[in-house]
């Protein structure tokens, strides 16, 4: 019995000592890697202040809130104003609006990035290489009131582009941005020419850590060039493509205010009107502040759910997920 303690403080002890001896290397390394650390504390600022200190707002949502009362003054009313939500007769106009933007972004905007990343991975020239990613990154540097606003004098103005060359061709003139059949299109095309060229630096990043030695493999095999790519570079960015469809499920009631709020005027509302612009109609301009916050919870919790499903899904096909 005495042998049995004994060999069990030594145990003991020895697990104590390793324990120590890891929080000590851990703590060198951190002291070693003291400025990188500092580089992290303007994000993890940014994002206590405006995402997550923010979220105690969404008391807001079940309160009939008043400024002058203040959250702790309001008084609660439960799911009033997620039961107006879903009763109102403008929210299966706004779900369907959200959703077809939604798909349209994920069946066209988000295959893009990935193809033209696949495009210029192929390219030998590195001088073009560069000014062509040169060239179509410059859009996401403009904000949406500049491509709306490009656009609008493109397509728009009586002496424009667009209606001279209807003119010239004998046609009458129209509208694009005033037509409500033109807006989906035109919203998925200004969405593609602005993002996707910012959005294949991250797969170009991925790209860059494919195996060389497997290419020389396959052409040693006689395989083409569609079989390499087929075979060899989707399989390898795989994991890269499936996390960011995951974030980008997530965000499927996330369109962005400022985009659709430009192109949003009183002919094409009825296909204009989405959950994040009607978030700003309610809330800033009629001052309903719950129930706009409840249209808020509402879509962040679809989102969080869609995420938690693709996630996973994602890992039941054998990827990682990002949770």
């Amino acid at each position: 019995m005495a042998v049995y303690n004994h060999s069990s403080n030594t145990e003991s002890k020895r697990i104590r000592t390793a324990s120590a001896v890891r929080k000590k290397s851990r703590l060198r390394k951190m002291i070693m890697d003291r400025w990188l650390y500092v580089m992290l504390l303007p994000g993890i600022i940014y994002f206590l202040l405006f995402k997550y200190v923010p979220m105690g707002g969404i008391v807001v949502a079940f309160q009939d809130y008043s400024p002058f009362q203040g959250m702790t003054g309001s008084k609660w009313v439960g799911l009033k104003h997620f039961h107006r939500l879903f009763t109102d007769p403008t929210f299966f106009m706004l779900l369907k609006n959200t959703l077809l933007l939604s798909l349209m972004n994920l069946a066209l905007v988000f295959p893009m990035p990935i193809i033209f990343a696949l495009m210029l991975n192929e390219l030998r020239a590195l001088k073009f290489k560069r000014i062509i990613q040169t060239l179509i990154y410059l859009p996401h540097f403009m904000s949406w009131v500049i491509v709306v606003g490009m656009f609008y004098v493109i397509f728009e103005m009586q002496d424009g582009v667009f209606q001279g060359i209807l003119a010239s061709m004998g046609m009458q003139k129209f509208t694009i941005m005033m037509d409500p059949d033109q807006l989906r299109p035109m919203y998925i095309l200004q969405s593609i020419w602005k993002e996707t060229g910012w959005g294949t630096i991250i797969y170009l990043a991925a790209l860059a850590g494919v195996d060389p030695q497997l290419y020389e493999a396959a052409r040693m095999d006689g395989a083409s060039r569609m079989r390499q790519l087929w075979h060899i570079t989707l399989p390898c960015i795989r994991s890269t493509i499936i996390i960011l469809f995951i974030l980008k499920i997530g965000d499927i009631l996330e369109l962005g205010f400022e985009h659709m709020f430009l192109l949003l005027n009183s002919l094409n509302r009825g296909v204009a009107e989405i959950f994040d612009t009607y978030v700003y109609t309610s809330g800033i301009v009629q001052g309903a502040f719950s129930y706009s916050t409840a249209v808020g919870v509402f879509k962040s919790f679809v989102g969080l759910v869609l995420l938690l499903i693709a996630n996973k899904l994602s890992q039941m096909f054998g990827e990682e997920g990002i949770i």
